[in-house]
């Protein structure tokens, strides 16, 4: 019996652990579908990054990846940081400036954080995928990538560090005196319970105009015009740090740094946080000097929050013509497409569906640039629950925040009201919701939110000119002249450059050349209409025709008289549509 046990155990344990090596993991025999499963650079997307992590995260990236990536700087912030810059592109395919370029940032306004992580994500997402999926290829050969995963890196960092409100602060931390005083910053707020977070102060009051939510206790909400209140709110945490009488009136900054750019800037007395004058900010200045630098650019994305919404310009009413109607046509398309991919965000235009604000760097990219630029509003209420007509009011989202925080944060993102005795109010209580609850997607919907607005960027970069020579027709004439006729096709939507470009001439035309060792260029002419035969003639220097601009989805045609019986070179020089040639027998 003893043996039949011992032969039994033995059999178990040789079938066991042959079972076992045949096992397969998990990872390798089913992958999700979406961000790679197995990652060169492994990268938690579940939370938010300092500026020192994000920098660590892109530089990890660029070691992994030096045939698509060069990590740089385009400048330094106020406190001294570098302004990180990757430029993703396959260097394969020749001198990234000769591409199509698509420049990224984020994280503007420093309580504005998840941009940054939008915009990492972006750069991780494609060097993963490079080699795998086809279409990210084929993207990263013909187009580069500009990304600044944060343009405020010092404000980041005092919102993620310090005491502060869902809200605050908006600034960058170049110093202000913002009551007059003669000192700057000396009064901010003050995290009365030292819990991290600046949350509301209330105090009992007969006369107050606020009472409990009956449906949520920790909410407060304003009493019928009839109805006895019982609270009056005092504002965010903070005391009379400098005695005048004011609470939390002189904080870090105080400027905004997304009304400081230079296309229909006004000074600070008519639009608060406009500054001293446009590109007063450094980090805004380095910004804009590295688009001039590089007007290859032809698309841009800068990342905000919140609200759900992808945003194109103008933001004051006064620039409606600016937004010409062939480009309003190519903004409409990219958004169409964005409200399939982003199904809880809307397509607004800034001044009509949001506010009037102007010197805003949306404004300035298009404007001053002619780039077609979306500015994305990161998460949206609309994740929380479903309300598919949006009706319910700022009250019922407001309601939302706090069922949200009961049934999936589980009471994490609210702080219970608890009393403290206040040097200048007395008896208060504090409480309400935490600085990194509200604005900002909560943890397990970060990757989610990452995701879908990348790909929205992804698609507006794919729609950036595309240009190939679709034909190259010889003809002879008489006494050995030649007719060359060539048509150059634009494959995507975007145009080579904006119609706010052509009328304003921010980039130079394009341009279609001949060229030959033994060959002499007659005439050239751009050709109007092939089927009447009309023809415009360039009789100065008709080697090199220049083209105002190769619209979306279609062609042009160019058309030399030569003397010549060698080979030529046809080439194409668009700045923002990229280089291209071919060599052609005459």
């Amino acid at each position: 019996m003893k043996t039949f046990t011992y032969i039994s155990s033995i059999l178990f344990l040789l079938a066991s652990l042959a079972l076992a090596q045949n096992q397969v993991p998990v990872q390798s025999s089913f992958k999700a579908m979406g961000a790679p499963n197995d990652p060169k650079v492994s990268i938690v997307w579940n939370r938010y990054y300092d500026s020192q992590e994000l920098a660590d995260i892109g530089e990890r990236i660029a070691i992994a990846y030096p045939d698509l990536v060069s990590r740089s700087t385009i400048g330094e912030s106020v406190q001294g940081q570098p302004l990180y810059l990757l430029t993703v592109t396959s260097k394969q395919g020749g001198n990234p400036e000769n591409k199509p370029g698509f420049y990224i940032d984020g994280n503007i306004h420093s309580n504005e954080i998840q941009g940054s992580e939008v915009a990492l994500y972006t750069a991780w997402y494609l060097t993963e995928s490079y080699g795998k999926i086809e279409w990210i290829t084929d993207l990263l050969d013909r187009v580069v990538f500009y990304i600044v995963p944060t343009i405020n890196p010092d404000a980041r960092d005092w919102f993620i560090h310090h005491p502060n409100t869902p809200h605050s602060p908006r600034s960058g931390m170049l110093p202000r005196d913002d009551d007059g005083d003669g000192l700057v910053d000396e009064d901010g707020y003050d995290d009365l319970n030292n819990d991290g977070s600046i949350v509301q102060m209330r105090k009992l009051d007969p006369a107050g105009r606020y009472i409990e939510d009956p449906e949520h206790p920790r909410m407060l909400k304003r009493a019928e015009p009839d109805q006895p209140g019982k609270y009056t709110i005092l504002g965010w945490e903070g005391k009379d740090n400098d005695g005048d009488g004011r609470i939390n009136e002189d904080g870090p900054g105080y400027y905004d740094p997304n009304r400081n750019w230079a296309f229909s800037w006004v000074p600070e007395y008519i639009q608060y946080g406009s500054d001293q004058y446009p590109f007063s900010i450094p980090e805004n200045r380095a910004v804009a000097e590295f688009v001039v630098d590089h007007p290859n650019i032809a698309g841009a994305q800068s990342y905000h929050n919140s609200g759900g919404m992808f945003v194109r310009g103008p933001g004051s009413k006064a620039d409606t013509e600016v937004y010409t109607r062939e480009d309003t046509q190519i903004y409409d398309f990219l958004a169409q497409k964005g409200e399939e991919i982003l199904p809880f965000y809307r397509y607004v235009v800034l001044y009509k569906d949001m506010y009037s604000a102007v010197g805003g760097e949306l404004d300035w990219l298009y404007g001053g640039r002619g780039i077609y630029t979306f500015t994305n509003e990161l998460w949206s209420s609309l994740n929380m629950f479903k309300d598919e007509n949006n009706e319910q009011g700022w009250f019922g989202r407001q309601k939302d925040v706090y069922r949200f925080d009961r049934l999936l944060l589980f009471g994490e993102g609210i702080v219970e009201w608890t009393p403290i005795d206040h040097p200048q109010y007395g008896k208060i209580e504090i409480g309400g919701v935490k600085k990194n609850w509200t604005r900002t997607a909560p943890s397990f919907l970060i990757e989610e939110m990452c995701h879908r607005n990348m790909a929205f960027t992804l698609f507006h970069a794919d729609q950036m000119p595309k240009l190939a020579i679709d034909s190259v027709h010889v003809k002879e004439l008489k006494d050995g002249l030649l007719q060359v006729d060539v048509i150059v096709h634009n494959q995507r939507i975007i145009p080579t450059r904006s119609d706010w470009d052509v009328k304003n001439g921010i980039t130079l035309p394009d341009r279609v050349s001949i060229t030959g060792d033994d060959m002499q260029v007659i005439t050239g002419f751009t050709v109007l209409d092939p089927y009447l035969k009309h023809v415009q003639e360039q009789t100065h220097h008709p080697g090199t025709l220049h083209v105002e601009t190769i619209k979306g989805m279609d062609t042009v045609q160019v058309r030399w008289i030569v003397k010549g019986n060698d080979r030529a070179m046809i080439r194409v020089d668009s700045v923002r549509g990229g280089i291209l040639g071919k060599e052609i027998e005459l």
